[in-house]
C-alpha cells in the first residue's frame, strides 16, 4: 500500500484505497498532520482528499475504462435506420444515398458509415445496382480506307496564361498536324474556320458545297442530303471528336454535311476515338512547356503556327484506337516543331 514499494500506483482497488485512508486517519488521531501521513505512505494529499469525497458518495471503486459515447446511437435511432432500409432500401441500394434520404426526410440523421455499420450488425446487406453491360463501340464504316485524307481528328486545348484556346486538326493516318486556330472562344465558328483551313491545306477546299451549306442553314435541306461533289453519296472523310457542345451543335453538323464529312464521337468518359488528338496536345505541352507560360497572343500564335505540318515524336501508339483493316500505312513522322522562342 505504498509502505515499502514507493508511491501508490496510478490504479488501485477500492479496498486498498479504504486501507490507506484508514491509516491516514489513524496517524492524524495520534497527532500527525494529514500531509505528513500521506507523504510517508507515498500518497498525494489531493488524491487522498478525492478518495475521501468519493468514499462518502459510495463510489470508491474505479469505473470501467471507456465510459459511454457522448454521441452514441440511441435505440430509437437504430430502429429508425432499420425502418428506413425497409422503406427505401430497394430504391436507393446504397448506404450513402440511404443516409442522405434519411436526413432529407428527417427520419434519422446519421453518417453513411454509421448507417452501414448498424445494418451490418442487424445482418442486413444492401443489394447494389446490377452491373451495367459494357457499351459496344460503334464499328468503323465500311467505306473508310486507312490512308491519308480519310480520317481526321480535332479538339480544343486551353492556354490559361494567355486566356486563349487552340483548336487543331490532325490527320490520323499520316499523323500530319494540319492546322491550328488560336481564339478566345469555343464555338462551331472556330470548328468551321479550322476545317476550312485544313481542307485548303490538303487541297480539298473544292469539297465544300457552298450551295448545300446555304440550303442547310436556310432550312431547305437536311444534313443527310449529300448531293455535293461525290456522286456515290459517300462522305469524303470521317472527323472524330469528343462530346463537346461546339462539336455536336446544329451549325457544326450542317457544315460537316456541306463538306461531305461524317462525324464520329468518342464515348462519354472514355473517348478512345480522341486518343490521337489528346496525346498530341499532351506531347505539345510536355515538349514545349513554355507555351503555357506565354501571355502574348501573337507570340503564342506564332509558336503554334510555325511548322504545324508534323506531330511531335511519339504522338500516340497505334493501339490506342483500333483502325480499319482495309489497309495499313506507315508510322508517324518525326517532330517538326521549332525550338522554344521564350
Amino acid at each position: 500500500m505504498g509502505l515499502t514499494t514507493g508511491p501508490v500506483p496510478t490504479h488501485v482497488d477500492g479496498p486498498v484505497k479504504a486501507g490507506l485512508l484508514a491509516l491516514v486517519d489513524r496517524a492524524v488521531g495520534h497527532g500527525w498532520s494529514r500531509v505528513r501521513a500521506c507523504r510517508l505512505l507515498g500518497l498525494d494529499p489531493d488524491r487522498a482528499a478525492s478518495w475521501r469525497a468519493r468514499a462518502a458518495a459510495g463510489r470508491l471503486e474505479d469505473r470501467p475504462c471507456g465510459g459511454g459515447a457522448v454521441h452514441g446511437l440511441l435505440p430509437v435511432e437504430r430502429t429508425a435506420i432499420v425502418d428506413l432500409f425497409e422503406s427505401w432500401g430497394e430504391v436507393d441500394r446504397g448506404h450513402r444515398k440511404l443516409a442522405a434520404r434519411g436526413s432529407r426526410l428527417d427520419l434519422v440523421h446519421v453518417s453513411a458509415s454509421t448507417l452501414r455499420r448498424v445494418l451490418a450488425a442487424e445482418g442486413i446487406v444492401l443489394q447494389p445496382h446490377p452491373v451495367r453491360e459494357p457499351q459496344v463501340r460503334a464499328p468503323w464504316p465500311d467505306w473508310v480506307e486507312w490512308k491519308p485524307q480519310r480520317v481526321w481528328c480535332y479538339d480544343f486545348t486551353h492556354f490559361p496564361r494567355s486566356k486563349r484556346v487552340a483548336v487543331a486538326v490532325l490527320d490520323i493516318v499520316s499523323r500530319r498536324w494540319l492546322t491550328t486556330l488560336v481564339t478566345a472562344e469555343e464555338t462551331s465558328i472556330q470548328v468551321e474556320a479550322a476545317f476550312l483551313a485544313a481542307l485548303d491545306e490538303e487541297d480539298l477546299a473544292d469539297r465544300v458545297d457552298a450551295r448545300l451549306l446555304t440550303r442547310l442553314r436556310a432550312g431547305e435541306a437536311t444534313p443527310g442530303d449529300l448531293d455535293g461533289p461525290d456522286a456515290d453519296g459517300l462522305p469524303v472523310l470521317i472527323a472524330m471528336s469528343d462530346n463537346r457542345p461546339q462539336m455536336r451543335s446544329h451549325s457544326t453538323r450542317e457544315f460537316m454535311a456541306a463538306c461531305a464529312i461524317m462525324q464520329r464521337f468518342g464515348r462519354p468518359g472514355t473517348p478512345t476515338d480522341q486518343a490521337w488528338i489528346e496525346s498530341l496536345f499532351g506531347h505539345v505541352k510536355t515538349e514545349w512547356p513554355h507555351l503555357e507560360q506565354i501571355r502574348d497572343l501573337s507570340e503564342l500564335t506564332l509558336d503554334l503556327d510555325t511548322g504545324p505540318s508534323t506531330t511531335p515524336s511519339g504522338c500516340t501508339p497505334g493501339s490506342a484506337t483500333s483502325p480499319p483493316t482495309t489497309s495499313t500505312m506507315a508510322a508517324a513522322t518525326p517532330s517538326g516543331k521549332p525550338a522554344s522562342t521564350a
